[in-house]
């Protein structure tokens, strides 16, 4: 018998096979995307875009990143993948060229799923994604969008203790420069009520959000709490869960590997503690009820 015909979408009259992403990795921020990214970025079995968080269905131009890459591969591409390669990078080669050529070239005004689907078309057998933890906060409707235009998409969720995953939420701010280091514990909890830090500190509505629209199999839920102490059994099961073999290594990378381990952290002292834990102590028991697992200690982390 010869080979089955491909299946043609009769409205479109384009391919319905596997075009565009594997598999999105929507959140939390602050909850281990980066960690993912780590481990798939350099895995054979994976091509990834060459920079994290593509940001397309929830920002209305380029990600800057994306178009700093572009100028210094275009300078000097041996240069920047010496660099990359110090930094435990992957090398770009001409996929990635094209893939940053058509990022740029993407509709940014409005979502085209069609054109964001050929970003991924250079991918051939490997399993690419998307690994853009801001996906935690679109809405019903896109996300139903989404999930129909790529009905075999997996989707990717890691949780973290809402207390820790706001303050770290935090903490990147003051890096940036965005927050001062020396406000007090009333005004950071003035902050933790605007809505950049509400949008992404519920993870129970976030999570039942998404999987309203992904079919049980296809949602991969994962806690931070099992990354800190089981990296390696953590790394095996998503790598497994998205159709990678966990037994080839990701480069040099460890399972354990964290890039954001030597960043400056401010602590969180026991009175801001005691408030982020009181203003989420819903969210925690959610959580506990939810999720389960280690989330399932939670709220006696805090005496709830």
């Amino acid at each position: 018998m010869g080979e089955p015909a491909l299946a043609i979408d009769p409205v479109a009259d384009r391919p319905t096979a596997a075009d565009g992403p594997d598999f999105f990795c929507v959140g939390a921020q602050k909850g281990g995307t980066r960690w993912l990214y780590d481990q798939v970025q350099l895995h054979p079995d994976f091509w990834m875009p060459p920079f994290k968080e593509l940001h397309y269905f929830d920002r209305k131009k380029p990600s800057q990143r994306a178009a700093k890459l572009a100028a210094k591969a275009a300078g000097n591409l041996d240069h920047l993948n010496r660099r990359r390669a110090k930094k435990n990078f992957r090398p770009l080669d001409q996929r990635d060229l094209d893939f940053l050529d058509a990022y740029a070239d993407l509709p940014w005004r409005q979502v085209d799923l069609d054109a964001y689907a050929r970003l991924f078309a250079s991918k051939g057998g490997a399993i690419a994604g998307d690994i853009t933890p801001d996906y935690s906060t679109l809405k019903p409707n896109l996300i139903e969008r989404i999930m129909a235009r790529f009905p075999a998409a997996k989707v990717v969720f890691i949780a973290r203790d809402p207390v820790a995953r706001v303050w770290s939420h935090l903490n990147m701010h003051v890096r940036k420069g965005d927050i001062a280091r020396d406000l007090s514990a009333s005004d950071l909890m003035r902050l933790v009520e605007k809505r950049f830090v509400v949008k992404r500190s519920f993870q129970t509505d976030i999570v039942a959000r998404w999987r309203k629209h992904v079919p049980d199999e296809q949602f991969g839920f994962y806690l931070f709490d099992d990354l800190v102490t089981d990296p390696d059994g953590v790394r095996a099961r998503v790598l497994s869960f998205l159709g990678g073999d966990p037994g080839k290594p990701s480069g040099t990378t460890k399972a354990g590997f964290n890039r954001k381990s030597d960043s400056d952290k401010a602590q969180l002292s026991p009175e801001l503690r005691d408030r982020l834990s009181k203003h989420l102590a819903d969210e925690l028991r959610a959580s506990a009820r939810q999720f389960g697992g280690a989330a399932a200690e939670w709220p006696a982390r805090y005496g709830l």
